[in-house]
């Protein structure tokens, strides 16, 4: 395969910081290259330096004569003026193509009012159809999926596989890179490692990888034990030489000489010892620090959210419609459906950033309630951590210093500014302010946009663990998967409560209409058994126990199929 871009030696400073130390790699032709680590470690100042955006201080980048790079940046915020840009600059309809088959309708026709409010996801299928449009020769995608739908994530699987340039993919969402990378690149302390395979088999060989190696760590220290006690006996006995040597009348010379040489013999010993230890000495594994933990206040009402007919229209759009649901306490739901179909909009009528256009929605007025945006450009870059945390108490500054340093963001950098901070390390830091404080309700839109994989994968376990309510959007399907059990489903301009998590109803929609009906049917006439042998039996009876959990067990699947 032709190489379409060598990188030798590269290295890259910001001050202090040693970001790229001396990467070498090379992509060739045709590949498909995840780039993954941890947040702050320098991948998206690869994909600068790439791109011409950056400079490296020093090292060698050779290209292919007249190689044309494609490159969909990690911000989507653009201006009002890039986007008229972008869709005035489509001579040949190549655009409108596209971002039809991302979902979009009729761009052409968008006004000042609608490009002036797009979602994040809208924002991002419009900036990545203007880079694929291009056909590059080499495409860089910087997290390309942190506000794409399911149909737009799955159309950029679909277009991947046809296209015939070379692709280097910055990315946490592990879906995605299982579908798309063949291999991985792994930057870890300014340094890269090439896995072969998609996430799934780096992730698998890491492992193993980390295992052997705490493995050949383990050894060697009962190795450094047993040479160090060894060392200890021949420094003793030197010692107890040169003790014995003043204590013998009459031979006292002779025994100096004796206590002398003995000491030699302990010193050099001791010297090839030490040399052993040093060629074969292994740094001690590294221990992930990502620690999240969200506090949940006491118990309250069991309903915290119910919506009764509520219709939400925005400039003349019309997004859901005399929809109707409700959320109790301790559960978890995520949002799901295309871009601009009103999920963060809904999100804002609950925290009473927004009304409906009719119908009602009550909250709870007890719950206290923690929402995290999509949007990290809220933080004020020429603040410091502390002051964007709003901290004067010690004591608060102290655990707040704690919680950073457990999320890889060390305690010397609480007095830097925001714009030293990458977008992952932003997220952290708007994390850490949710948990400086109780909860009983958590809205998190786009959680894991930006944050790195064991980031991602550690704050799904304290979210499991969370006692209070979740309701989340997200498109990271392994993220709702493992953590919502219930859903609000965006879909014909409605908003519906489904009792499963996202595995479940995408298999429901799949399964053909007469399958569902028969299924229906027969649960509905087992049903209709159980309630008239439950009206001839006392509850004492043991049989009124089996079937009563019976009929609960075949309420909740018929909810399932519930539209």
């Amino acid at each position: 395969m032709t190489v379409k871009i060598k990188v030798s030696g590269l290295q890259k400073s910001f001050g202090d910081q040693h970001v790229l130390k001396d990467i070498h790699f090379q992509i060739k032709q045709g590949e498909r290259i995840g780039l993954v680590g941890s947040n702050g470690t320098g991948k998206t100042t690869i994909a600068n330096i790439l791109s011409g955006h950056v400079g490296a201080d020093y090292g060698s980048i050779q290209t292919e004569s007249n190689l044309k790079i494609g490159y969909l940046e990690q911000s989507i915020e653009y201006s009002i003026n890039d986007f008229h840009h972008i869709l005035t600059e489509d001579g040949n309809g190549d655009l409108f193509q596209m971002t039809s088959q991302l979902g979009l309708a009729n761009i052409q026709n968008w006004h000042n009012e609608k490009i002036h409010h797009l979602s994040g996801g809208e924002k991002l299928k419009l900036a990545l159809a203007s880079v694929w449009k291009t056909a590059p020769d080499l495409l860089i995608l910087d997290e390309p999926t942190n506000h794409l739908d399911l149909k737009g994530v799955n159309w950029l699987i679909e277009e991947l596989k046809t296209f015939k340039g070379a692709v280097l993919i910055i990315s946490h969402d592990r879906y995605f890179l299982d579908q798309s990378a063949s291999t991985i690149f792994e930057l870890e302390n300014g340094e890269l490692d090439v896995y072969q395979g998609n996430y799934s088999a780096y992730n698998k060989e890491k492992k193993r990888l980390s295992e052997a190696y705490l493995h050949q760590y383990e050894v060697q220290q009962k190795q450094t034990e047993k040479i160090e006690s060894q060392i200890t006996k021949f420094q003793n006995w030197s010692e107890k030489a040169h003790r014995e040597s003043t204590k013998k009348d009459g031979f006292k010379e002779y025994y100096r000489v004796k206590a002398k040489k003995l000491d030699h013999q302990a010193k050099s010993k001791i010297k090839r010892l030490k040399k052993e230890l040093e060629k074969h000495k292994l740094e001690k594994p590294q221990e992930e620090a990502i620690n999240f933990q969200f506090v949940s206040g006491e118990k309250r009402g069991k309903r915290i959210f119910t919506a009764k007919n509520i219709t939400k229209a925005f400039n003349g759009r019309m997004l859901f419609t005399n929809s109707n649901f409700y959320i109790q306490h301790g559960e978890r739901i995520g949002l799901i459906g295309h871009n601009g179909c009103g999920k963060t909009t809904l999100l804002r009528m609950m925290l009473g950033m927004d009304q409906a256009t009719a119908g009602t929605l009550w909250k709870s007025p007890s719950v206290k309630v923690a929402y995290l945006s999509q949007d990290v450009s809220d933080l004020k870059e020429e603040q410091t951590v502390r002051e964007v945390l709003q901290l004067s108490d010690e004591q608060e500054i102290k655990k707040a210093r704690t919680i950073l340093a457990n999320m890889g963001i060390k305690k010397e950098r609480f007095h830097q500014k925001i714009e030293t901070f990458s977008l992952g390390e932003r997220t952290k830091i708007k994390l850490a302010a949710m948990m400086l404080n109780d909860y009983h309700v958590l809205i998190l839109d786009e959680p894991t946009n930006h944050l790195d994989l064991p980031s991602r994968e550690q704050l799904e376990d304290t979210l499991l663990k969370f006692a209070g309510s979740i309701i989340i959007v997200s498109h990271d399907v392994y993220f709702i998967e493992k953590l919502c059990d219930k859903l609000l489903i965006f879909e014909e301009g409605c908003i519906k409560r489904v009792e499963t998590g996202i595995k479940a109803s995408q298999q429901r929609q799949k399964q053909p209409i007469k399958e569902v009906e028969e299924e229906l049917l027969r649960i509905e006439n087992r049903i209709a058994v159980i309630l008239g042998e439950l009206a001839q039996l006392s509850p004492q009876d043991q049989k009124y126990a089996e079937l009563d959990e019976e009929f609960l067990r075949l309420l909740k699947r018929k909810q399932t199929f519930a539209k």
